[in-house]
């Protein structure tokens, strides 16, 4: 069995919420010691949103290159006179699912990420990417609210 490496990974997606996680995540990096770690995944919806209205393949890495280089600039620019991340990951696909996937993956991983408001209806039927996460974690998740 392999040893978990412990990091301090954070969700990224350009929004408000995954910057003030972000600063959460570089004050637990530097308090503990540990990496930061920036994780982005650009979800299969849009993809599929994209390819549906006539982006052609190469475009379509274009706009997830584009994506995962909005998020990671916020939230470098954010952190960068507390921590440096270490690495940058971009998954692809359904966010919840590519990130429960990561954690299973990296062991030591602690993730933190931001808690985005949803109507209560949509909460109530669809769920939130945080509240998935939550749910199946194999690790410890923080999330930050507003």
């Amino acid at each position: 069995m392999s040893k978990a490496t412990p990091s301090i990974v954070v969700a990224c997606d350009g929004s408000e919420q995954s910057i003030h996680a972000a600063q959460v995540a570089a004050d637990l990096a530097k308090a503990t010691g540990h990496p930061l770690k920036l994780l982005s995944v650009f979800p299969g919806s849009k993809a599929q949103k994209l390819i549906i209205s006539g982006v052609r393949p190469d475009e379509l890495e274009e706009k997830e290159e584009q994506f995962a280089r909005e998020a990671f600039d916020a939230v470098r620019s954010a952190v960068s006179a507390t921590a440096k991340p270490s690495e940058v990951v971009l998954l692809k696909g359904d966010p919840a699912a590519e990130i429960l996937e990561y954690l299973e993956e990296n062991p030591g991983a602690h993730l933190v990420l931001g808690r985005r408001g949803h109507s209560l209806v949509r909460s109530l039927t669809l769920g939130s990417i945080s509240e998935k996460v939550i749910r199946h974690a194999t690790g410890p998740v923080t999330v930050v609210g507003e």
